[in-house]
Protein backbone atom coordinates (compact mmCIF):
# COMPACT_ATOMS: atom_id res chain seq x y z
CA UNK A 1 0.00 0.00 0.00
CA UNK A 2 1.53 3.23 -0.92
CA UNK A 3 0.18 6.42 0.61
CA UNK A 4 1.26 9.68 -0.72
CA UNK A 5 0.86 13.31 0.91
CA UNK A 6 0.05 16.17 -2.19
CA UNK A 7 0.46 19.99 -1.07
CA UNK A 8 -0.81 22.47 -2.69
CA UNK A 9 -0.06 26.28 -1.86
CA UNK A 10 -1.83 29.90 -2.74
CA UNK A 11 -2.28 32.89 -1.05
CA UNK A 12 -5.22 32.13 0.43
CA UNK A 13 -4.88 28.77 2.13
CA UNK A 14 -2.84 25.78 1.83
CA UNK A 15 -4.32 22.53 0.46
CA UNK A 16 -3.45 18.56 1.35
CA UNK A 17 -4.58 15.86 -0.19
CA UNK A 18 -4.14 12.03 1.50
CA UNK A 19 -3.75 9.61 -1.84
CA UNK A 20 -3.95 5.95 -1.02
CA UNK A 21 -2.54 3.88 -3.75
CA UNK A 22 -3.60 7.03 -5.85
CA UNK A 23 -7.27 7.33 -4.95
CA UNK A 24 -8.04 10.20 -2.60
CA UNK A 25 -8.75 9.56 1.00
CA UNK A 26 -8.60 12.98 2.60
CA UNK A 27 -8.48 16.54 1.87
CA UNK A 28 -7.81 19.41 3.77
CA UNK A 29 -7.53 23.30 3.89
CA UNK A 30 -5.48 25.85 5.83
CA UNK A 31 -7.10 29.19 5.18
CA UNK A 32 -4.32 31.52 6.19
CA UNK A 33 -6.94 33.75 8.24
CA UNK A 34 -8.14 30.75 10.69
CA UNK A 35 -7.00 32.12 14.24
CA UNK A 36 -9.01 29.26 16.28
CA UNK A 37 -7.52 25.65 15.25
CA UNK A 38 -8.41 22.95 17.42
CA UNK A 39 -5.15 22.45 19.48
CA UNK A 40 -4.45 26.33 19.79
CA UNK A 41 -3.89 26.99 23.80
CA UNK A 42 -5.69 30.63 24.51
CA UNK A 43 -5.31 32.78 28.01
CA UNK A 44 -8.92 33.48 27.71
CA UNK A 45 -11.28 35.22 30.37
CA UNK A 46 -14.84 33.69 31.70
CA UNK A 47 -17.85 36.31 30.34
CA UNK A 48 -20.07 34.32 32.51
CA UNK A 49 -21.21 31.27 33.94
CA UNK A 50 -25.02 30.03 33.71
CA UNK A 51 -26.07 27.66 35.51
CA UNK A 52 -28.90 26.58 34.18
CA UNK A 53 -26.21 24.98 31.37
CA UNK A 54 -23.72 24.27 34.32
CA UNK A 55 -21.56 25.97 31.09
CA UNK A 56 -19.52 29.47 30.48
CA UNK A 57 -19.32 30.85 28.27
CA UNK A 58 -15.67 32.60 27.59
CA UNK A 59 -13.98 35.18 25.42
CA UNK A 60 -11.19 34.02 23.58
CA UNK A 61 -11.43 36.58 21.16
CA UNK A 62 -14.12 35.15 18.26
CA UNK A 63 -16.79 36.77 17.16
CA UNK A 64 -18.93 34.47 19.15
CA UNK A 65 -18.60 33.51 22.91
CA UNK A 66 -16.78 30.25 22.43
CA UNK A 67 -18.47 27.04 25.12
CA UNK A 68 -17.19 25.83 27.67
CA UNK A 69 -18.93 22.83 29.94
CA UNK A 70 -18.38 22.36 33.25
CA UNK A 71 -17.32 18.22 32.39
CA UNK A 72 -14.56 19.89 30.01
CA UNK A 73 -13.22 21.70 33.36
CA UNK A 74 -10.93 19.13 34.20
CA UNK A 75 -10.57 17.47 37.43
CA UNK A 76 -7.68 19.94 38.49
CA UNK A 77 -9.25 23.18 37.60
CA UNK A 78 -8.30 24.24 41.27
CA UNK A 79 -4.27 23.77 40.54
CA UNK A 80 -4.64 25.85 37.09
CA UNK A 81 -6.02 28.41 38.20
CA UNK A 82 -3.64 28.63 41.10
CA UNK A 83 -0.92 28.26 38.77
CA UNK A 84 -1.97 31.16 35.73
CA UNK A 85 -2.71 33.29 39.24
CA UNK A 86 0.96 33.16 40.24
CA UNK A 87 2.68 32.70 36.96
CA UNK A 88 0.64 35.88 35.77
CA UNK A 89 2.23 37.96 38.66
CA UNK A 90 5.77 36.55 38.23
CA UNK A 91 5.12 34.74 41.81
CA UNK A 92 6.31 31.46 40.08
CA UNK A 93 9.01 31.41 37.08
CA UNK A 94 9.25 27.25 37.86
CA UNK A 95 6.98 25.75 35.23
CA UNK A 96 8.16 22.01 36.12
CA UNK A 97 5.33 21.20 38.29
CA UNK A 98 7.76 18.84 40.06
CA UNK A 99 7.39 21.34 43.12
CA UNK A 100 3.84 22.79 42.64
CA UNK A 101 1.53 22.34 45.09
CA UNK A 102 -1.71 20.72 43.93
CA UNK A 103 -5.03 21.66 45.21
CA UNK A 104 -7.82 19.41 45.42
CA UNK A 105 -9.65 17.34 42.09
CA UNK A 106 -13.06 19.68 41.64
CA UNK A 107 -16.29 17.29 42.30
CA UNK A 108 -16.69 15.89 39.02
CA UNK A 109 -20.61 16.30 39.36
CA UNK A 110 -20.75 19.59 40.33
CA UNK A 111 -22.41 23.36 39.34
CA UNK A 112 -20.02 25.78 37.39
CA UNK A 113 -20.59 28.64 39.75
CA UNK A 114 -19.20 27.16 42.74
CA UNK A 115 -15.68 26.72 40.63
CA UNK A 116 -15.65 29.73 38.03
CA UNK A 117 -16.61 33.20 38.52
CA UNK A 118 -17.19 35.74 35.59
CA UNK A 119 -13.86 38.03 34.76
CA UNK A 120 -11.51 35.24 35.88
CA UNK A 121 -8.45 34.27 33.79
CA UNK A 122 -7.62 30.48 32.47
CA UNK A 123 -5.81 28.83 30.42
CA UNK A 124 -8.50 26.70 27.40
CA UNK A 125 -8.23 24.74 24.22
CA UNK A 126 -9.38 24.97 21.32
CA UNK A 127 -11.52 21.01 21.25
CA UNK A 128 -14.34 22.07 18.43
CA UNK A 129 -13.45 24.94 15.77
CA UNK A 130 -16.37 27.73 15.09
CA UNK A 131 -19.27 26.00 12.25
CA UNK A 132 -21.71 27.91 11.05
CA UNK A 133 -23.42 30.29 13.66
CA UNK A 134 -21.65 28.79 16.12
CA UNK A 135 -18.46 29.83 18.41
CA UNK A 136 -15.60 27.07 19.19
CA UNK A 137 -15.95 24.74 21.67
CA UNK A 138 -13.22 24.40 24.21
CA UNK A 139 -11.94 22.59 27.36
CA UNK A 140 -9.50 23.74 29.93
CA UNK A 141 -7.99 19.82 30.29
CA UNK A 142 -5.36 20.92 28.05
CA UNK A 143 -2.98 18.27 26.42
CA UNK A 144 0.06 19.28 23.78
CA UNK A 145 0.36 16.42 21.36
CA UNK A 146 3.80 15.09 20.05
CA UNK A 147 4.60 11.93 17.96
CA UNK A 148 4.70 9.56 20.21
CA UNK A 149 2.94 10.92 23.37
CA UNK A 150 0.45 13.45 24.03
CA UNK A 151 1.45 15.44 27.20
CA UNK A 152 -1.12 16.72 29.59
CA UNK A 153 -0.23 19.13 32.68
CA UNK A 154 -1.69 18.78 36.14
CA UNK A 155 -2.48 14.98 35.78
CA UNK A 156 -0.25 11.95 36.49
CA UNK A 157 -1.80 9.37 34.77
CA UNK A 158 -0.62 7.09 32.13
CA UNK A 159 -2.74 5.76 29.89
CA UNK A 160 -1.83 3.90 26.31
CA UNK A 161 -4.21 4.00 22.94
CA UNK A 162 -6.85 1.05 22.66
CA UNK A 163 -5.14 0.61 19.20
CA UNK A 164 -2.48 -1.23 20.36
CA UNK A 165 -3.44 -4.81 20.89
CA UNK A 166 -0.74 -6.43 23.06
CA UNK A 167 -0.87 -6.49 26.36
CA UNK A 168 2.60 -7.21 26.91
CA UNK A 169 3.54 -3.85 24.37
CA UNK A 170 1.28 -2.15 26.13
CA UNK A 171 2.71 -2.77 29.47
CA UNK A 172 6.06 -2.10 28.48
CA UNK A 173 5.33 1.27 27.15
CA UNK A 174 3.58 2.41 30.41
CA UNK A 175 6.68 1.19 32.28
CA UNK A 176 9.21 2.78 30.03
CA UNK A 177 7.04 6.31 30.76
CA UNK A 178 6.37 6.01 33.54
CA UNK A 179 10.71 5.69 33.93
CA UNK A 180 11.02 9.27 32.17
CA UNK A 181 7.72 11.17 32.72
CA UNK A 182 8.12 14.38 34.96
CA UNK A 183 6.30 15.00 38.21
CA UNK A 184 2.76 16.73 37.34
CA UNK A 185 2.50 15.61 34.12
CA UNK A 186 0.20 13.10 32.72
CA UNK A 187 1.05 10.74 29.05
CA UNK A 188 -1.55 9.37 26.55
CA UNK A 189 0.95 6.98 24.74
CA UNK A 190 -0.16 7.30 21.04
CA UNK A 191 -0.71 4.13 18.40
CA UNK A 192 2.94 4.96 16.63
CA UNK A 193 4.69 4.58 20.06
CA UNK A 194 4.04 0.71 19.39
CA UNK A 195 7.60 -0.88 18.79
CA UNK A 196 9.63 2.44 19.97
CA UNK A 197 12.35 2.50 22.19
CA UNK A 198 12.79 4.85 25.35
CA UNK A 199 15.47 7.44 23.80
CA UNK A 200 12.97 8.36 21.13
CA UNK A 201 9.74 8.58 23.61
CA UNK A 202 12.27 10.42 25.74
CA UNK A 203 13.34 13.27 23.18
CA UNK A 204 9.43 13.10 21.94
CA UNK A 205 8.85 13.80 25.77
CA UNK A 206 11.76 16.44 26.43
CA UNK A 207 10.38 18.53 22.99
CA UNK A 208 6.64 18.30 25.18
CA UNK A 209 8.26 20.37 27.87
CA UNK A 210 10.02 22.52 26.10
CA UNK A 211 6.44 23.38 24.21
CA UNK A 212 4.88 24.06 27.70
CA UNK A 213 7.76 25.62 29.15
CA UNK A 214 7.34 28.22 26.10
CA UNK A 215 4.19 28.56 26.34
CA UNK A 216 4.27 29.76 30.14
CA UNK A 217 6.64 32.54 29.46
CA UNK A 218 4.28 34.02 27.32
CA UNK A 219 2.08 33.57 30.48
CA UNK A 220 3.77 36.71 32.34
CA UNK A 221 2.20 39.90 31.79
CA UNK A 222 -0.32 38.65 28.60
CA UNK A 223 -3.22 40.45 27.90
CA UNK A 224 -6.74 38.14 27.63
CA UNK A 225 -7.96 36.94 25.37
CA UNK A 226 -4.59 36.18 23.26
CA UNK A 227 -3.43 32.98 21.85
CA UNK A 228 -0.37 31.06 23.74
CA UNK A 229 0.66 27.97 21.76
CA UNK A 230 0.08 27.83 18.54
CA UNK A 231 -1.13 23.53 17.26
CA UNK A 232 1.42 22.73 14.30
CA UNK A 233 0.96 23.78 10.77
CA UNK A 234 -1.73 21.58 9.36
CA UNK A 235 1.13 20.14 6.85
CA UNK A 236 3.12 18.58 10.02
CA UNK A 237 0.04 18.10 12.20
CA UNK A 238 -1.19 15.80 9.51
CA UNK A 239 2.25 14.31 9.20
CA UNK A 240 2.34 13.76 13.04
CA UNK A 241 -0.55 11.58 12.90
CA UNK A 242 -0.74 9.58 9.94
CA UNK A 243 3.05 9.10 8.95
CA UNK A 244 4.42 5.85 8.83
CA UNK A 245 6.84 3.21 7.01
CA UNK A 246 4.37 2.91 3.97
CA UNK A 247 4.78 6.29 2.78
CA UNK A 248 6.11 6.84 -0.54
CA UNK A 249 6.09 10.23 -1.54
CA UNK A 250 5.27 14.06 -0.45
CA UNK A 251 4.96 16.45 -3.02
CA UNK A 252 5.13 20.11 -2.10
CA UNK A 253 4.51 23.09 -4.62
CA UNK A 254 6.16 26.06 -2.43
CA UNK A 255 9.59 26.15 -1.41
CA UNK A 256 8.71 27.45 2.13
CA UNK A 257 6.49 24.83 2.73
CA UNK A 258 8.72 22.18 1.47
CA UNK A 259 11.77 23.42 3.20
CA UNK A 260 9.52 23.27 6.51
CA UNK A 261 7.85 20.01 5.84
CA UNK A 262 11.37 18.02 4.80
CA UNK A 263 12.64 19.67 8.15
CA UNK A 264 10.00 17.83 10.15
CA UNK A 265 10.25 14.54 8.55
CA UNK A 266 13.94 14.43 8.79
CA UNK A 267 13.26 15.14 12.76
CA UNK A 268 10.62 12.64 13.23
CA UNK A 269 11.68 10.24 10.56
CA UNK A 270 15.73 10.70 8.94
CA UNK A 271 14.93 7.74 7.07
CA UNK A 272 12.69 9.04 4.98
CA UNK A 273 13.71 12.47 3.97
CA UNK A 274 14.28 11.42 0.44
CA UNK A 275 10.27 11.09 -0.03
CA UNK A 276 9.81 14.63 0.29
CA UNK A 277 9.78 16.48 -3.25
CA UNK A 278 9.85 19.94 -4.37
CA UNK A 279 7.30 19.93 -7.53
CA UNK A 280 7.88 22.53 -10.02
CA UNK A 281 6.39 21.95 -13.34
CA UNK A 282 3.96 23.77 -15.49
CA UNK A 283 0.92 21.63 -14.66
CA UNK A 284 -0.98 22.06 -11.28
CA UNK A 285 0.23 19.67 -8.91
CA UNK A 286 -3.52 18.56 -8.22
CA UNK A 287 -3.83 18.00 -12.22
CA UNK A 288 -0.89 16.22 -11.96
CA UNK A 289 -1.71 13.90 -9.59
CA UNK A 290 -5.24 12.80 -10.46
CA UNK A 291 -7.08 14.80 -7.72
CA UNK A 292 -8.80 17.91 -8.82
CA UNK A 293 -11.22 15.07 -11.26
CA UNK A 294 -11.34 12.77 -7.96
CA UNK A 295 -12.76 16.28 -6.41
CA UNK A 296 -15.31 16.74 -8.85
CA UNK A 297 -16.88 13.32 -8.93
CA UNK A 298 -16.67 13.05 -4.87
CA UNK A 299 -17.99 15.88 -3.40
CA UNK A 300 -21.23 16.02 -5.17
CA UNK A 301 -24.49 15.08 -4.18
CA UNK A 302 -24.50 11.14 -5.95
CA UNK A 303 -20.85 9.33 -5.35
CA UNK A 304 -20.00 6.98 -8.46
CA UNK A 305 -18.55 3.54 -7.38
CA UNK A 306 -17.61 0.69 -10.05
CA UNK A 307 -19.86 -1.35 -11.66
CA UNK A 308 -22.78 1.32 -11.75
CA UNK A 309 -23.32 1.01 -8.00
CA UNK A 310 -23.70 5.08 -6.55
CA UNK A 311 -24.70 6.44 -3.23
CA UNK A 312 -26.50 9.42 -2.66
CA UNK A 313 -25.33 11.72 0.17
CA UNK A 314 -27.98 14.12 2.01
CA UNK A 315 -27.16 16.84 4.91
CA UNK A 316 -29.62 18.28 7.34
CA UNK A 317 -28.91 20.20 10.20
CA UNK A 318 -29.05 17.09 12.73
CA UNK A 319 -27.79 14.46 10.55
CA UNK A 320 -26.60 12.49 7.20
CA UNK A 321 -28.47 10.31 5.29
CA UNK A 322 -26.67 7.95 2.64
CA UNK A 323 -28.49 5.80 0.68
CA UNK A 324 -26.96 2.68 -1.62
CA UNK A 325 -28.08 2.19 -4.71
CA UNK A 326 -27.16 -0.94 -6.94
CA UNK A 327 -28.13 0.81 -10.32
CA UNK A 328 -28.76 -0.85 -13.40
CA UNK A 329 -25.50 -2.31 -12.80
CA UNK A 330 -24.76 -5.84 -15.01
CA UNK A 331 -23.49 -8.91 -12.69
CA UNK A 332 -22.77 -12.18 -12.57
CA UNK A 333 -24.03 -12.61 -9.15
CA UNK A 334 -26.95 -16.15 -8.83
CA UNK A 335 -29.26 -14.48 -6.80
CA UNK A 336 -30.11 -11.03 -5.60
CA UNK A 337 -29.16 -11.25 -1.92
CA UNK A 338 -25.71 -11.57 -3.60
CA UNK A 339 -25.94 -8.80 -5.38
CA UNK A 340 -26.73 -7.16 -2.28
CA UNK A 341 -23.89 -8.32 -0.32
CA UNK A 342 -21.46 -7.63 -3.02
CA UNK A 343 -23.14 -3.64 -3.38
CA UNK A 344 -23.37 -3.43 0.23
CA UNK A 345 -19.74 -4.37 0.59
CA UNK A 346 -18.28 -2.15 -2.17
CA UNK A 347 -20.53 0.83 -1.09
CA UNK A 348 -19.36 0.52 2.85
CA UNK A 349 -15.40 1.11 1.39
CA UNK A 350 -16.34 3.67 -0.23
CA UNK A 351 -18.81 5.13 2.86
CA UNK A 352 -15.54 5.36 4.97
CA UNK A 353 -13.75 7.25 2.35
CA UNK A 354 -16.28 9.81 1.80
CA UNK A 355 -16.47 10.30 5.47
CA UNK A 356 -12.95 10.85 6.12
CA UNK A 357 -12.97 13.26 2.81
CA UNK A 358 -15.38 15.23 3.66
CA UNK A 359 -14.82 15.69 7.23
CA UNK A 360 -18.44 14.49 7.76
CA UNK A 361 -19.47 14.59 11.52
CA UNK A 362 -22.55 13.93 14.01
CA UNK A 363 -24.83 11.07 13.26
CA UNK A 364 -24.47 9.84 9.85
CA UNK A 365 -27.25 7.07 8.45
CA UNK A 366 -26.74 4.86 6.10
CA UNK A 367 -29.15 3.00 4.34
CA UNK A 368 -28.01 -0.22 3.25
CA UNK A 369 -29.65 -2.86 0.57
CA UNK A 370 -31.76 -5.14 2.67
CA UNK A 371 -30.03 -8.93 3.22
CA UNK A 372 -31.94 -11.52 4.59
CA UNK A 373 -29.49 -13.61 6.17
CA UNK A 374 -27.84 -12.86 9.36
CA UNK A 375 -24.56 -13.73 8.64
CA UNK A 376 -24.45 -11.17 5.39
CA UNK A 377 -25.71 -8.32 7.70
CA UNK A 378 -22.62 -9.47 10.30
CA UNK A 379 -19.76 -9.17 7.46
CA UNK A 380 -20.94 -5.52 5.94
CA UNK A 381 -20.90 -4.50 9.78
CA UNK A 382 -17.25 -6.12 10.49
CA UNK A 383 -16.02 -4.89 6.87
CA UNK A 384 -17.57 -1.07 7.36
CA UNK A 385 -15.86 -1.46 11.00
CA UNK A 386 -12.09 -2.45 9.51
CA UNK A 387 -12.51 -0.02 6.66
CA UNK A 388 -12.86 2.79 9.37
CA UNK A 389 -10.15 1.61 11.23
CA UNK A 390 -7.79 4.35 9.41
CA UNK A 391 -9.98 6.99 10.73
CA UNK A 392 -8.66 9.37 13.30
CA UNK A 393 -12.19 11.05 14.31
CA UNK A 394 -13.49 9.24 17.24
CA UNK A 395 -16.28 7.32 16.08
CA UNK A 396 -19.03 4.56 16.60
CA UNK A 397 -20.68 1.82 14.60
CA UNK A 398 -24.02 0.27 15.81
CA UNK A 399 -25.02 -3.06 14.17
CA UNK A 400 -27.86 -2.88 10.77
CA UNK A 401 -31.15 -2.58 12.31
CA UNK A 402 -33.97 -5.32 10.90
CA UNK A 403 -34.53 -2.41 8.36
CA UNK A 404 -30.89 -2.66 7.00
CA UNK A 405 -29.86 0.99 8.71
CA UNK A 406 -26.59 1.27 10.17
CA UNK A 407 -25.88 4.26 12.36
CA UNK A 408 -23.04 6.08 12.59
CA UNK A 409 -21.69 8.57 15.45
CA UNK A 410 -18.63 10.71 14.22
CA UNK A 411 -16.87 13.48 15.56
CA UNK A 412 -16.83 16.78 14.45
CA UNK A 413 -13.96 19.62 15.41
CA UNK A 414 -14.25 21.68 12.61
CA UNK A 415 -16.63 22.74 9.86
CA UNK A 416 -17.81 19.87 6.72
CA UNK A 417 -15.45 19.78 3.70
CA UNK A 418 -17.79 20.98 1.03
CA UNK A 419 -16.90 22.02 -2.30
CA UNK A 420 -18.79 22.70 -5.25
CA UNK A 421 -19.08 20.47 -8.17
CA UNK A 422 -21.63 22.34 -10.23
CA UNK A 423 -21.13 24.42 -12.89
CA UNK A 424 -23.11 27.02 -14.95
CA UNK A 425 -25.47 25.16 -17.81
CA UNK A 426 -23.96 26.57 -20.98
CA UNK A 427 -27.41 26.08 -22.38
CA UNK A 428 -29.18 27.61 -19.92
CA UNK A 429 -28.26 30.90 -18.27
CA UNK A 430 -28.95 31.32 -14.15
CA UNK A 431 -29.16 27.04 -14.38
CA UNK A 432 -26.34 24.32 -12.99
CA UNK A 433 -25.31 21.07 -14.10
CA UNK A 434 -23.02 19.05 -12.83
CA UNK A 435 -18.89 19.09 -14.03
CA UNK A 436 -18.45 17.76 -17.32
CA UNK A 437 -15.61 15.26 -15.82
CA UNK A 438 -18.82 13.20 -14.47
CA UNK A 439 -20.24 13.43 -17.76
CA UNK A 440 -16.96 11.78 -19.05
CA UNK A 441 -17.35 8.97 -16.07
CA UNK A 442 -20.75 8.41 -16.95
CA UNK A 443 -20.72 7.81 -20.32
CA UNK A 444 -17.67 5.17 -19.17
CA UNK A 445 -19.76 3.36 -16.84
CA UNK A 446 -22.39 3.30 -19.51
CA UNK A 447 -20.60 2.28 -22.58
CA UNK A 448 -19.25 -0.38 -19.82
CA UNK A 449 -22.38 -1.70 -19.60
CA UNK A 450 -23.53 -1.83 -23.30
CA UNK A 451 -20.46 -3.82 -23.93
CA UNK A 452 -20.25 -6.28 -21.26
CA UNK A 453 -24.24 -6.85 -20.48
CA UNK A 454 -25.78 -9.78 -21.79
CA UNK A 455 -27.04 -8.25 -25.03
CA UNK A 456 -24.11 -7.06 -26.54
CA UNK A 457 -24.45 -4.58 -29.26
CA UNK A 458 -21.52 -5.30 -32.03
CA UNK A 459 -22.37 -2.01 -33.60
CA UNK A 460 -22.48 1.28 -31.03
CA UNK A 461 -22.36 4.95 -32.33
CA UNK A 462 -22.01 7.72 -29.44
CA UNK A 463 -23.85 10.41 -30.54
CA UNK A 464 -23.03 13.46 -28.32
CA UNK A 465 -22.76 17.51 -28.61
CA UNK A 466 -19.38 18.53 -30.89
CA UNK A 467 -17.60 19.85 -27.70
CA UNK A 468 -17.06 16.79 -26.16
CA UNK A 469 -16.97 15.02 -29.38
CA UNK A 470 -13.39 16.77 -30.38
CA UNK A 471 -12.39 16.05 -26.08
CA UNK A 472 -13.54 12.16 -26.37
CA UNK A 473 -11.24 11.83 -30.37
CA UNK A 474 -8.59 14.73 -29.76
CA UNK A 475 -4.98 14.02 -28.67
CA UNK A 476 -2.87 10.97 -28.22
CA UNK A 477 -3.72 8.60 -26.75
CA UNK A 478 -7.09 9.89 -26.87
CA UNK A 479 -10.28 8.62 -24.79
CA UNK A 480 -11.62 6.86 -27.66
CA UNK A 481 -8.36 4.62 -28.11
CA UNK A 482 -8.52 4.18 -24.74
CA UNK A 483 -11.74 2.61 -24.98
CA UNK A 484 -10.40 0.77 -27.38
CA UNK A 485 -7.52 -1.21 -25.70
CA UNK A 486 -9.90 -1.79 -23.09
CA UNK A 487 -12.50 -3.22 -24.65
CA UNK A 488 -11.47 -3.90 -27.90
CA UNK A 489 -14.58 -2.60 -29.79
CA UNK A 490 -14.15 1.00 -31.69
CA UNK A 491 -16.73 3.34 -30.70
CA UNK A 492 -17.95 5.15 -33.36
CA UNK A 493 -18.31 9.37 -32.43
CA UNK A 494 -21.07 11.14 -33.99
CA UNK A 495 -21.28 14.80 -33.02
CA UNK A 496 -25.07 16.89 -32.79
CA UNK A 497 -25.18 20.12 -32.94
CA UNK A 498 -28.27 19.87 -31.73
CA UNK A 499 -27.68 18.31 -28.42
CA UNK A 500 -27.15 20.42 -25.53
CA UNK A 501 -23.98 20.57 -23.82
CA UNK A 502 -24.27 17.53 -21.53
CA UNK A 503 -26.96 15.57 -23.31
CA UNK A 504 -25.80 11.97 -25.31
CA UNK A 505 -27.21 8.65 -26.48
CA UNK A 506 -25.63 5.47 -27.39
CA UNK A 507 -27.45 4.31 -30.87
CA UNK A 508 -26.91 0.79 -32.48
CA UNK A 509 -26.43 0.48 -36.52
CA UNK A 510 -29.85 0.96 -37.45
CA UNK A 511 -30.02 4.13 -35.53
CA UNK A 512 -31.63 3.29 -32.68
CA UNK A 513 -31.55 4.67 -29.25
CA UNK A 514 -30.01 1.73 -27.24
CA UNK A 515 -28.97 3.84 -24.27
Amino acid sequence: MNRELIVRSSSQSVDFALLKDGKLTELHKEENSNDFSVGDIFLAKIRKPVTGLNAAFVNVGYEKDAFLHYHDLGPQLSSMLKFIKQVSTGKLKDYSLGNFPFETDIDKNGVITDVIKANQSLLVQIVKEPISTKGPRISSELSIAGRYLVMVPFSDRVSVSQKIASKEEKDRLKRLVRSIKPKGFGVIIRTVAEGQKVAELDKDLENLLNKWTAMCKKLHRAQTPSKVFVELNRASSILRDVFNDSFTGIHVDDDTLYNEIKDYVSEIAPEKESIVKHYNTNVPIFEKFGIERQIKTSFGRTAAMSKGAYLIIEHTEALHVIDVNSGNRSNKAKNQEDTALEVNLLSASEIARQLRLRDMGGIIVVDFIDMVKPQHRKRLFEHLRDEMKDDRAKHKILPPSKFGLIQITRQRVRPEMNIKTTEEDPNNAGKEVEAPIVLIDKITADLEKLLKGPAKDNSISLNIHPFIAAYITKGFPSLRIKWFLEYKRWIKIQPRDAYTYLEYRFKNKDGKTIY
